[in-house]
């Protein structure tokens, strides 16, 4: 059970975030949301959130964030919220507040979304 990783630990209580990101999608075909309210638990490196999401939906997530070197970070975990399946792989490069995230459109079409989140 994916969930209740998170219940089994204690719970640090600044550990909540409240932010709001901005993105483009490129080299895709939909017309996507760029604005996305997000909210985010990050607690020894493990993340869970919520947002929405390019598709206006809401998205729920859990997963890792590994620092790769001073400045960049990446985050993998699973995703839900999409139309295309119900759970999905989310991995997303962070460098301060600009981020980046490959992409796959239900038919198949790739492309990146990037964006800034504050």
């Amino acid at each position: 059970m994916v969930c209740c990783w998170f219940y089994t630990r204690d719970i640090d209580m600044s550990c909540l975030s409240l932010m709001l990101a901005v993105s483009m999608h490129i080299g895709l075909e939909g017309d996507y949301n760029n604005v996305h309210p997000h909210a985010r638990c990050t607690s020894n490196n493990s993340i869970a959130g919520v947002y929405y999401n390019s598709e206006d939906r809401i998205s729920t997530y859990v997963g890792k964030e590994f620092e790769l070197d001073e400045y960049w970070k990446l985050e993998l975990g699973l995703v839900t919220g999409y139309k295309s399946e119900n759970v999905l792989p989310m991995i997303r490069y962070k460098a301060g507040t600009f981020f980046i995230s490959p992409a796959i459109e239900k038919g198949g079409n790739k492309g990146i979304v990037i964006g800034l989140e504050f």
